[in-house]
């Protein structure tokens, strides 16, 4: 073979393939998405007592939602009230921040908040706030 019947020599260009970096990026945002929880409590449509005195809780608060039908949650998880205070007292231990706000619907008959408040003083908690209509 001649040297003239040799195809030229083309040296490499070098580039960065960023397919990797883009998937990986979007994995990441779909796992956020999925993991993010948000304080809002639309799901239960309370209505909440009003109050004058009400104050602005801690967002960082333990919450424990009550219905009307006295349906306990806490933390968006649902528990029955036999369980709660031990429930309570595990999550309360976890936490730097022992604050509690509970958010129950205004028809809810006033033994059963009284009960779960005492729950939450007994499982730990520092403060225990009752959500009103100005707070959400």
């Amino acid at each position: 073979m001649k040297l003239k019947d040799m195809p030229p020599v083309v040296p490499e260009q070098s580039s960065i393939n960023i397919t990797p970096l883009i998937d990986i990026v979007f994995i990441l945002l779909i796992f956020f998405m999925v993991t993010t929880t948000f304080t809002k409590d639309f799901w239960l449509g309370l209505e909440r007592p009003s109050a004058k005195s009400a104050l602005t809780q801690n967002q960082s608060a333990l919450r424990v939602n009550i219905d009307r039908d006295g349906q306990i949650s806490l933390d968006g998880e649902p528990i029955h009230s036999w369980t709660f205070q031990n429930k309570m007292q595990s999550k309360l231990s976890a936490r730097s921040n022992k604050d509690v706000l509970i958010v129950s619907d205004k028809r809810l008959a006033s033994g059963i908040l009284i009960h779960i408040v005492d729950q939450c003083h007994l499982a730990g908690a520092q403060e225990v706030g009752v959500s009103t209509e100005s707070e959400s």
